[in-house]
């Protein structure tokens, strides 16, 4: 029976987030896997346009699906990197659901903060990373939206919270909590000094320009124009073995539930 892994990301532009983060944890999935044929797919097609352009070519997730059938494979993991379930990953649960007539067996494995154990294992992750240091927080941006999924935000800070980390200060560019919140929760912490972190797979776009930017509205802006000595660490959550290791035992939980469904 032909097995194949397929990683499918949103996808960045962004040359060293793709070489570190995307592609560290690709990287990291086929040591966990090293006996099944590897592809990736992107789900932007605005990433995928400027690759494009670039003359690399990343084949969209129906495209990539496609392929794979035409190859005559019969047993499929699809690992997505979204962190959140959210809209994107909707979009690719509803893709793979079209096209799993079409394969023997079609496994789709889930984002990093799917459940409160996923939620859970990221904070200790986070705790282990960035130890508490007096008179510092460490603000973690995340993308957000409006979708359910990004409830996962304040879960998160309320497991940081209860490990006594209230010093980790969960944020999101585009939903809640936001800048707002944030600076009140800073306040109250009494901090001079904020270390800005994104909460995302790929240090691309977003950590850049939303939260590293010069614009007077990106998170470092406005955290200094409201008296905090701040800085960002634009590294994305790919390159981190720790987790890197969170993606490997999300693939292994679907490989040894598709074993066990077989049975």
């Amino acid at each position: 029976m032909r097995q194949v892994l397929l990683a499918v990301s949103f996808g960045t532009s962004v040359e060293e987030a793709r070489a570190l983060d995307l592609a560290g944890v690709e990287r990291a999935l086929r040591r966990a896997a090293p006996e099944l044929p590897f592809d990736r797919a992107y789900t932007s097609p605005t990433v995928r346009r400027i690759l494009a352009r670039r003359g690399e070519r990343v084949p969209g997730l129906e495209e990539a699906l496609e392929s794979q059938a035409a190859a005559g494979t019969e047993e499929l993991y699809v690992v997505p990197t979204h962190v959140l379930p959210g809209a994107e990953y909707d979009r690719v649960a509803e893709t793979a659901a079209r096209f799993r007539p079409r394969f023997s067996a079609l496994h789709l494995g889930r984002p990093l903060l799917w459940d409160t154990a996923g939620v859970r294992a990221l904070a200790q992750v986070l705790d282990s990373l960035w130890p508490a240091v007096p008179g510092t927080a460490a603000v973690l941006v995340g993308h957000g939206s409006g979708h359910p999924g990004s409830m996962a935000y304040p879960a998160l800070q309320g497991v940081l919270e209860l490990m006594g980390r209230s010093d980790l200060v969960v944020g999101t560019v585009e939903g809640r909590p936001d800048q707002a919140a944030v600076l009140k929760r800073l306040e109250a912490l009494e901090v001079e000094r904020v270390i800005l972190l994104p909460l995302l797979l790929a240090a691309g776009v977003h950590a850049r320009e939303d939260i590293a930017g010069p614009q007077p509205d990106s998170w470092i802006s406005t955290l200094k124009a409201a008296g905090f000595q701040t800085w960002a660490r634009l590294e994305g959550m790919g390159r981190l073995p720790q987790i890197q290791a969170l993606y490997q035992a999300g693939l292994e939980r679907l490989r040894e539930g598709a074993a066990d469904r077989a049975l």
